[in-house]
């Protein structure tokens, strides 16, 4: 991880690359320095200064052209910045040359969102997924820790020396760490399934909520769970996943949980390490996408959360019946702007303000309308030689538990039917 001392803030330095040909309108730029100083801010870091740097290209060496460096190096300098953040994926070698050419510690936009998810998480698998990232990410940088080495010639080596020894010797350690913590995430992923089995039998439904980091996924999950899950207006204020069961009225319940917020150009690292995770998402009867209808990239933000949703499999799921979008944060629109999302309201979006309260009633009925699709959960007795009716009752519903007394066969099925498109 990213060496830094407690308890105190280093002068950070962001800069937000934009290469020319790239389509960004003044108010993404704008919404993309603020989410870049918001990352900087959720990793515990003092924002000295942010800026757009505009480019005809990304150099291979240093990334910036010479003008520009000299031009951040001044920067640097007037401002004491410790750090500098680039708010894109560099490469080793960049990094590198950067940090030569600016006489100071450079990090990328992964690495500051592997450093916050190394802050935040609280549970063993939160902090498994954690340094499987980062240990994958680091493999590929070992070169940069040992350059001091690379100079070095001679020793038991043919072609190399010392250093290209130890990093070798280092890579293995990794590996093998690597290897060790996928094992053990193997293992997360067996007690997920065993909980989800057990939870089908219960038998209660479940609905995942995900959206894009700092949309309001936590204070909506509070209200309409009372739970008290930490919920702060900050990028990645949740990490490891909540569950609570809810009501919603008529003697139905589901279980409702809340996970890790997305983000544009999440690294491909947590994507794939928080997959035990995000299979909440995948194995959920309903998702409910909840969008910051404030923000002005909201737009965007909603493709980048579909992007991942169809990395876990989730084709073409916004499409589907069982899929819900709730913009929230409606108390910070204009009247005009609040009116046009309310009238939009359907079975499948919804408007609502978590802060307040206002809308949700709305989406429990949304809700309800979903999983009244699912029925009543009923037994039935069949004679163990009438195969026909066995499987009429395989075929008309889920078949939650079986047993059978060698004469009979006792099932418990919840019946389903096609869920309907309209709230009456």
């Amino acid at each position: 991880m990213l060496e830094i001392e407690k308890d105190k803030k280093t002068k950070t330095a962001v800069v937000c690359p934009a290469v020319y040909g790239e389509r960004e309108t003044p108010a993404g730029a704008a919404a993309r320095e603020e989410e870049a100083k918001g990352l900087v801010l959720a990793m515990g870091q003092a924002v000295v200064w942010c800026e757009t740097v505009k480019m005809p290209a990304i150099a291979p060496g240093a990334f910036f052209g010479k003008g520009t460096l000299a031009r951040l190096k001044e920067k640097c300098l007037e401002t004491g910045a410790e750090l500098l953040a680039v708010d894109r994926a560099i490469t080793a070698v960049q990094q590198r040359n950067l940090e030569k050419a600016l006489n100071i510690k450079v990090i990328d936009r992964t690495a500051v969102i592997l450093e916050i998810f190394g802050q935040r998480a609280q549970t063993n698998e939160g902090k498994l997924q954690v340094e499987l990232a980062h240990l994958t990410y680091q493999r590929g940088r070992l070169v940069r820790s040992w350059t001091h080495l690379e100079r070095q010639r001679g020793g038991g080596g043919f072609l190399g020396g010392p250093g290209e020894t130890q990093i070798e010797l280092d890579r293995r350690h990794l590996d093998e760490r690597i290897v060790k913590i996928k094992k053990e995430l193997e293992k997360v992923r067996r007690t997920r399934s065993i909980q989800r089995a057990a939870r089908v039998k219960v038998p209660y439904p479940a609905a995942a909520l995900v959206g894009y980091t700092n949309a309001g996924k936590s204070t909506l999950f509070n209200r309409l769970s009372g739970a008290a899950a930490f919920a702060e207006d900050m990028l990645f204020a949740t990490l490891d996943p909540t569950m609570r069961k809810i009501s919603l009225g008529g003697g139905s319940d589901i279980i409702l949980s809340d996970t890790v917020g997305f983000i544009s150009n999440l690294p491909h690292e947590l994507v794939m390490a928080f997959r035990a995770t995000l299979e909440e998402v995948s194995e959920a009867d309903v998702i409910i996408h909840v969008i910051d209808a404030s923000n002005p990239e909201c737009k965007k933000q909603r493709q980048d959360v579909l992007n991942v949703l169809h990395e876990l499999g989730l084709h073409r799921i916004e499409h589907e019946a069982n899929y819900i979008e709730v913009y929230n944060k409606t108390d910070r629109l204009a009247e005009e702007r609040r009116e046009r999302l309310l009238a939009r309201q359907n079975a499948n979006m919804a408007a609502v303000s978590a802060a307040d309260g206002s809308g949700t009633d709305y989406l429990l009925r949304i809700l309800k309308e979903k999983f009244s699709a699912y029925g009543p959960v009923k037994t039935l007795v069949v004679d163990i030689g009438d195969g026909k009716k066995l499987a009429e009752a395989y075929r008309g519903g889920e078949v939650l538990e079986r047993r059978d007394d060698g004469q009979r066969i006792y099932l418990r099925i919840r019946q389903r039917e096609k869920p309907r498109r309209a709230i009456p």
